[in-house]
């Protein structure tokens, strides 16, 4: 009997998701696992790939307990990206990875903004200098712990980490290279002076593979304790945005979502493959595709914030149905969602939060909504900007937690003026990485497939005389924010000072 399914495998931030898909049935099963995420000193995030692979094995043991190893056609990983998982000699961790959120490298990431020309590193990369680079990561490991670089072979990614436990073959995802900051996005290769400033020999650099590539095969090893078949056919895998962006139906150009998760992500489907300097740039998992994305530091993060701190700790379904009674522009409130700084679009860690227009006539509800208002208008000055670099909207879709409120979802609607689809699923990087998978073994047909799979929620359409309204109120947002801009920082000043104090 020919094997009909896949395994997808995605290593998350705080726990492990392992899902089968069935080519014709859909996922048919699936397991979690916790793993740690551990902050020894302020601003530093690290895991252990170790945990990651006992985790793994667990998975994959109790979903083979469900459907058994001959129906299993391939293995995809996806995983947090571009996480920093360095190995000895012998294939073993030589520390905990450093996150790809991982802050502690302030100086590292100012000197490379002062080594390198801003615009050629943007030609070069496709981005801007930031945290989630590796070059200011290794750097600090150069300085603050030289013995374990010394002992490092190789480095790779958290999914590549997996992959090899899984098969013995060392090889990076190319979404990896790209969020490096080392890789050339046109010439697909690694940009030599790049390496060289980073002081970091490219021989410790693994082969660079494509997603759906068939890298290598289940080990005997990886077999005897998974479960899964010694030679069962193992793809290289995805960035984790960009699986679960697949896993949403994002197939086409012009296809856009929206994800309100804890952060605010953006994420567009385009044939164009050229960066914009307002967002992020990655490879789609579809050869020949691109993914413009964006992401704002808080949106459900901010909702869950003003909950606890200023509503006490009422149910956001709660605080939904007081705000449904507030008119759109929340009686002329105004927020900026700056409460940790900002990435995309403006890049301004001094950034802050900032309430305008309140007045005593004005309710808890009122300041609910201009929250929710806020995120959204956040999103449509991506879409503003994607607009203004010729890249039409064609389609929007929404997901994640923030996506099941019906109040939240119409804002949307009427603030972007397109109709806004909501996709269900917890385990969309999983599902995204399995049809990977798939591809890679020539299971389906065409790309487009992945539609079969994705699970539709409630649609919500824009009304026409409060997208008026929103338009009004979207020039105020981007006008506050220019007037605050040079004022913003000095608060932030004002803040280290009163700390020394």
């Amino acid at each position: 009997m020919a094997a009909l399914c896949t395994l997808g495998i995605d290593v998350g931030t705080t726990g492990l998701k392992v899902v089968v898909l069935h080519r014709d049935r859909g996922i048919v099963a699936q397991a979690t696992r916790p793993h740690d995420l551990v902050s020894a000193h302020p601003g530093w995030a690290e895991e252990d790939p170790e945990q990651w692979w006992t985790t793994t094995q667990e998975a994959v043991r109790e979903l083979l307990a469900i459907v058994p190893a001959e129906e299993i056609a391939a293995v995809g990983v996806s995983g947090m990206v571009p996480a920093l998982v360095l190995l000895d000699a012998a294939g073993r961790p030589v520390r905990p990875s450093i996150q790809q959120n991982d802050a502690r490298t302030i100086v590292e990431v100012a000197e490379l903004r002062a080594a390198v020309d801003p615009a050629e590193f943007f030609a070069v990369t496709g981005g801007v200098v930031n945290q989630q680079n590796i070059d200011p990561r290794w750097r600090w490991l150069q300085r603050h712990e030289p013995e374990q670089v010394a002992r490092t072979a190789h480095i790779c990614g958290s999914y590549d980490f997996i992959r090899y436990r899984l098969t013995s073959d060392l090889s990076l995802e190319e979404n990896w290279a790209v969020e490096s900051a080392f890789y050339d996005i046109r010439l697909h290769r690694w940009h030599t002076p790049y390496l060289e400033h980073a002081r970091l020999n490219p021989a410790l650099l693994p082969p660079v593979r494509q997603p759906s590539a068939v890298v290598a095969g289940i080990s005997k090893e990886a077999a005897e304790v998974t479960g899964l078949r010694a030679g069962t056919p193992v793809v290289t895998g995805s960035a984790d945005h960009v699986a679960a962006a697949l896993a949403a139906g994002l197939t086409q150009t012009g296809d856009l979502l929206l994800k309100f998760g804890g952060a605010g992500d953006i994420l567009y489907c385009t044939d164009h493959l050229e960066p914009d300097p307002h967002f992020y740039f990655d490879y789609h998992d579809i050869p020949g595709m691109g993914m413009i994305n964006g992401c704002m530091a808080t949106s459900g993060s901010l909702v869950k914030w003003f909950a606890k701190q200023v509503a006490g700790g009422m149910s956001l379904a709660a605080l939904d149905h007081e705000a449904e009674g507030i008119p759109p522009g929340s009686d002329g409130i105004l927020l900026l969602p700056y409460f940790l700084g900002e990435k995309t679009p403006i890049f301004d860690p001094s950034a802050r939060g900032v309430f305008a227009g309140v007045m005593l006539h004005h309710t808890r509800a009122h300041l609910y909504r201009s929250v929710l208002e806020a995120v959204c208008y956040g999103f449509v000055h991506h879409l503003t900007l994607l607009y203004n670099s010729g890249r039409p909207v064609q389609r929007v879709l929404a997901a994640d937690g923030g996506s099941r409120s019906s109040l939240w979802m119409q804002i949307a609607a009427d603030m972007t003026d397109h109709t806004i689809e909501v996709v269900a699923g917890e385990a969309a990087s999983a599902l995204g990485t399995a049809f990977v998978a798939a591809m890679g073994v020539h299971l389906f047909p065409d790309w487009n497939e992945i539609t079969r799979f994705v699970t539709r929620g409630p649609v919500y359409r824009p009304q026409k005389e409060v997208v008026q309204r929103y338009q009004k109120g979207f020039a105020l947002y981007q006008e506050l924010y220019t007037r605050l801009h040079s004022f913003l920082p000095e608060l932030a000043q004002l803040q280290d000072k009163l700390k020394a104090v």
